[in-house]
């Protein structure tokens, strides 16, 4: 530090502070999940005490076949399996078609035809599954949807010393949360989860099996679990009662600076949600938050699903949120296993095959959330999320194919599809798509709000600076070493930096009359790379002596 004045004779070594006070980028892959969870759950453990011949003497009938009403013993759920199994084994032929050199495309094409028609089938057994169990419909997710249900008093945990019954291969376990209303944790792994919320919780008996038993629990479960596991290292997961109660903890979530993903799998995906989540992450105090919106589980007629009702018209009926530049929405949802329901799964009266054991469908929000963390770390924030596989994920809830995401594309509703066997991102637009202009790609918009945020936590030291040219002179020697590491990362667009952007900070843009006022003004343009969503190849004919 120098001195203003010098009494003694002698050398003085003074230390001179830089003019560098480099920029650090943000962190962008910090999530927060929110979901309804009760205050005691219950989850399946195996028996160690069951007895597979006590429990298919006890059914009555031939072992994995309950009586059903009105199908000769099948019940909704096993006559879906058998579709799938039907379905499964088309799928597989029609590979195989395909990877024979000289099939006939008359072949493949029947096959194809037969392959749409069992999906079609598929989704009709899938309909009659929710109409003979559930009474929740269609469009929108209620709050009567995410109505936690009872254990029977049957399957739960035997008192100490004493034994379950031997034909149940499981018995329900007891755990109570230990976190309250409204509280939200820090979670970096799985473990610290179930530690606080509980493992995976069971699924409902009877007529129900395929009901989880806490809905908004399994939700907000299987959603932390896909983060972790898609690539996420950090994030707060916050407990609310009902849907009512989600203004009071993203009121909480304001607080913790580190969030810049958002995301409410274990609420329902109503309009209420949806705008919710959207209007915070809009919200000029923490405009550097993206939110991660789920589709509901069926949309369209319950009867008859139709691709083309997938669309925005403003009404609060439709199943699809309005435009919004800081989110994004994912559709359908992804089928994965669940360990509780494959526990469950065991017990002969529930009907189910052993290769469809545990297999359940889930938001995708989560997952997704991961692979947003996974790709911001290996390839930067400027890389869209999209043509990444979903790790943990199986299937999904409906094929999609590309002439119906034609449809979907531009509105910003990103399809997750089965591209080579995999279950795969296939879409990088914000809610609104096009209607968006300039931020219809998220990771345009992530990227900016990355710079936004980086940007103003690197120069706090400007504040109360004397207003002169040395500063502006500061601001742009900090601000251009920044911005060039990130031309550097191939974030920008442009051969050089003086390509890929601008800084300008001076008297022009800091006249008297702006100083006066207490203000500096820095003016930056930015060359953002966009991704290639569309992969062009024009082919034609050679003659062999054309030259290239």
């Amino acid at each position: 530090m120098t001195r203003l004045t010098y009494r003694a004779p002698g050398v003085y070594v003074e230390e001179i502070p830089s003019a560098r006070q480099p920029i650090a980028g943000v962190g962008t892959n910090t999530a927060a999940f929110i979901g309804i969870v009760p205050d005691t759950i219950y989850y399946a453990v195996p028996n160690p005490s069951y007895d597979p011949v006590a429990a298919r003497a006890g059914l009555g009938g031939p072992a994995g076949a309950p009586p059903g009403p009105s199908t000769g013993g099948e019940t909704p759920e096993a006559a879906r399996d058998r579709v799938r199994a039907d379905r499964d084994r088309l799928a597989d032929e029609l590979k195989t078609l395909k990877a024979t050199e000289g099939t006939p495309r008359s072949q493949i094409r029947d096959k194809q035809i037969e392959l749409d028609n069992k999906q079609a089938e598929l989704d009709r057994a899938e309909q009659l599954v929710s109409q003979a169990h559930a009474p929740v419909t269609a469009e929108t997710e209620d709050e009567a949807a995410y109505t936690d249900g009872e254990p029977d008093t049957d399957w739960l945990e035997p008192p100490s010393g004493q034994r379950a019954p031997a034909e149940h291969p499981y018995y329900l376990k007891a755990f109570n949360v230990g976190v309250a209303a409204w509280d939200t944790k820090f979670c970096t792994n799985f473990t610290e989860y179930t530690n606080r919320f509980g493992p995976f919780s069971a699924f409902r008996s009877g007529p129900e099996s395929h009901r989880p038993m806490y809905p908004g629990h399994h939700a907000l479960t299987h959603a932390v679990y896909g983060f972790f596991k898609n690539g996420g290292t950090r994030c707060f997961v916050a407990r609310v009662n009902s849907a009512a109660e989600l203004g009071k903890v993203l009121t909480n979530l304001e607080s913790i600076d580190e969030v810049a993903l958002i995301a409410a799998p274990g609420l329902p995906k109503s309009t209420g949600v949806w705008n919710a989540l959207m209007d915070y992450a809009e919200d000029e105090n923490h405009e550097n938050v993206f939110a991660i919106l789920d589709s509901p589980k069926v949309v369209g007629d319950p009867n008859d699903f139709d691709i083309q009702k997938i669309t925005y018209s403003g009404s609060a009926e439709e199943p699809i949120p309005h435009p919004s530049k800081n989110a994004a929405f994912y559709f359908p949802q992804i089928e994965v296993l669940d360990p509780s329901k494959q526990i469950q799964d065991i017990d002969p009266a529930r009907g189910v095959e052993a290769k469809y054991r545990g297999r359940t469908f889930v938001a995708p929000s989560g997952h997704m959330a991961g692979i947003y963390a996974r790709t911001d770390e290996e390839r930067g924030v400027h890389k869209a999320p999209a043509n990444c596989v979903v790790r943990g994920a199986m299937n999904v809830k409906y094929y999609v194919s590309k002439p119906n995401q034609e449809v979907l594309n531009p509105q910003g509703v990103n399809v997750i599809r089965m591209i080579n066997g995999a279950v795969t991102v296939w879409g990088a637009r914000t809610i609104g798509g096009d209607r968006n202009g300039e931020w219809k790609y998220i990771n345009v918009r992530r990227f900016f709000l990355f710079l936004q945020e980086s940007i103003d936590e690197g120069t706090q030291w400007v504040v109360f600076e004397p207003n002169d040219y040395a500063l502006w002179g500061k601001i742009r020697l900090n601000v251009t070493a920044f911005l060039t590491n990130v031309w550097r990362s191939g974030a920008l667009f442009g051969l050089t930096p003086e390509e890929a952007f601008y800084v300008k900070c001076d008297a022009e843009l800091n006249p008297p009359e702006v100083r006066d006022l207490g203000q500096v003004i820095t003016e930056i343009g930015v060359a953002i790379v966009r991704p290639a969503e569309f992969v062009i190849f024009r082919i034609s004919q050679s003659t062999g002596q054309e030259k290239t």
